[in-house]
């Protein structure tokens, strides 16, 4: 019986075993409202026209830049339920991350482990930050019961034809709506 109770509380990774997420690459991520809730607005003549919550979730994405310093952002869309983004890590060192990220400052004191270095942020600190300074922001604005998906989906970029497909994936995805996976309305 015990076997079993821990088995139902372990949960499957989905990110590519043995991958260094801290690595230099482009990464295209997409980050899910938690039931597919419509909050970030609506597609109106294949525009995406946002509401409060979806200008939050929009003005938050470029402060990630401002927050990671070893950071490209490249294409972006809040939909409806979720973001599509192509997030750039520059270079992998430690002590890229400088300052305070999104929702929790740094602790600015010597990690004696590591001679004082942070480490560089990974693909999921990035996104985990976006996702819990959004969920504040949106939080104290009153919809207290905001929530995202539980983790986000990611691919790795690895040639100039994938970036090209997946970057207009995202530029049109609001012409594409109708059809979009994540559009539970047309089900």
């Amino acid at each position: 019986m015990e076997a079993t109770s821990s088995k139902k509380h372990h949960r499957r990774s989905i990110r590519l075993k043995g991958y260094d997420y801290s690595q230099a690459g482009l990464y295209f991520v997409t980050i899910c409202v938690h039931n597919g809730q419509q909050l970030f607005g609506k597609i109106e003549n294949g525009k995406m026209i946002l509401s409060a919550t979806g200008e939050i979730a929009n003005t938050l994405w470029y402060q990630i830049r401002n927050h990671i310093h070893n950071v490209r952002l490249h294409e972006f869309v809040v939909m409806p339920n979720h973001v599509h983004g192509i997030i750039e890590i520059t270079k992998s060192v430690a002590n890229a991350r400088v300052g305070a990220t999104h929702a929790l400052p740094l602790q600015h004191g010597m990690d004696n482990r590591r001679g004082g270095a942070c480490p560089a942020p990974t693909l999921g600190t990035i996104v985990g930050s976006y996702k819990s300074a959004v969920s504040k922001h949106i939080r104290r604005s009153g919809f207290t019961e905001f929530a995202w998906q539980r983790n986000y989906f990611e691919h790795i970029i690895r040639n100039d034809h994938s970036y090209e497909y997946i970057a207009n994936y995202i530029i049109n995805n609001p012409t594409t709506w109708e059809k979009d996976k994540f559009n539970f309305s047309t089900y």
